[in-house]
């Protein structure tokens, strides 16, 4: 493994994205374990996903930050993923422009109501109607108290706008 890749990845970014693109791409080509906090946050049932309570969530978090390597992606800037933030070596913000998102959650409802690619969650007319609001929620709200933290904290961290940079990025490291 280069040593000059991140041991410890955290990849921030709104639904449609790219994050967990991303994250399946450096698992792969650095050997590095990748963790959505999706699944963190639920556990996944065949019927209907089960939120943890926050002890559970929390647990679950600190052992997967307790070992040597990770990968962590999510859409998740509140305060129980604070210590992701502090514990990461690099932190990547997909800042996929709102319409490039906007295709990917149409794109991708389409691929996995067709069994071409796979979901952690049933995708129902509800969710992927959801994932519009939380796209334009993110866009809003978190993306602006994301990039106060980066300036506030001077974060190592990387921001990306388009796949051509995205592309770039996994290729140098």
């Amino acid at each position: 493994m280069n040593v000059n890749i991140p041991k410890k990845i955290h990849i921030i970014g709104s639904v449609g994205s790219g994050k967990t693109t991303l994250a399946r791409n450096l698992s792969r080509k650095y050997s590095i374990p990748y963790y959505e906090l999706d699944n963190v946050v639920w556990k996944r049932h065949k019927g209907e996903d089960i939120r943890r309570s926050d002890e559970e969530r929390d647990a679950l978090l600190d052992k997967i930050m307790s070992s040597d390597r990770w990968i962590i992606e999510g859409a998740h800037h509140h305060d129980w993923v604070s210590q992701c933030f502090q514990n990461a070596e690099l932190i990547i913000f997909l800042d996929t422009p709102y319409l490039v998102r906007i295709s990917r959650i149409i794109r991708r409802f389409i691929l996995q109501k067709l069994g071409i690619e796979k979901a952690n969650y049933t995708p129902t007319f509800k969710i992927f109607m959801k994932m519009f609001k939380w796209n334009a929620g993110f866009e809003k709200k978190s993306k602006p108290k994301i990039l106060d933290m980066f300036r506030q904290d001077k974060m190592k961290s990387l921001i990306i706008k388009d796949n051509h940079k995205l592309e770039q990025f996994v290729s140098e490291v």
